[in-house]
């Protein structure tokens, strides 16, 4: 239970991104919630984590499983410009005492890309782009220069 307190904590800091203030749903069973905020980190490897803050503990509720509840979650980040499916339900171990997880599905990217959002694994694409087989390089000169950077990648990760 600590990790997660340690977690939801550093989601105060300067690395998200706000995507949506106070709103209030209400879930299945007709309850009302305030959720404080809707964010993501700044940055990541394609799979975006979306966090919604609640304002009050929701206890032991299997809020993350609720469908009518993450309806109405999508819904405004539907408001705000999000296109695309419907997300599922993060890490299991993550869902905390006044947070929920979702896994945003790949589509999510582009939307968050707007909203600030930077793709760490498009920096490793452009470091290291794949090979293009109508540009006119030899065969053998393209499996050189991928030996090499393998090397290079070997002996920094030796380090």
């Amino acid at each position: 239970m600590q990790r997660h307190l340690v977690y939801a904590d550093a989601m105060n800091n300067d690395t998200d991104i706000q995507l949506s203030g106070p709103f209030r749903v209400t879930d299945a069973t007709g309850r009302n919630h305030d959720i404080k905020a809707i964010r993501i980190f700044d940055e990541g490897y394609g799979i975006i984590d979306v966090y919604v803050d609640f304002s009050a503990a929701i206890g032991k509720e299997r809020l993350y499983a609720d469908k009518v509840l993450i309806g109405q979650i999508l819904a405004r980040l539907r408001q705000i410009g999000y296109v695309g499916p419907d997300f599922g339900h993060g890490d299991l171990g993550l869902q905390d005492d006044k947070l929920i997880v979702l896994e945003a599905p790949e589509e999510f990217n582009t939307f968050a890309a707007s909203k600030g959002w930077k793709n760490l694994a498009d920096e490793f694409a452009e470091e290291f782009p794949a090979d293009d087989a109508d540009s006119g390089a030899s065969d053998d000169a393209g499996k050189a220069a991928s030996i090499s950077k393998l090397d290079a990648l070997k002996n920094k990760f030796k380090a």
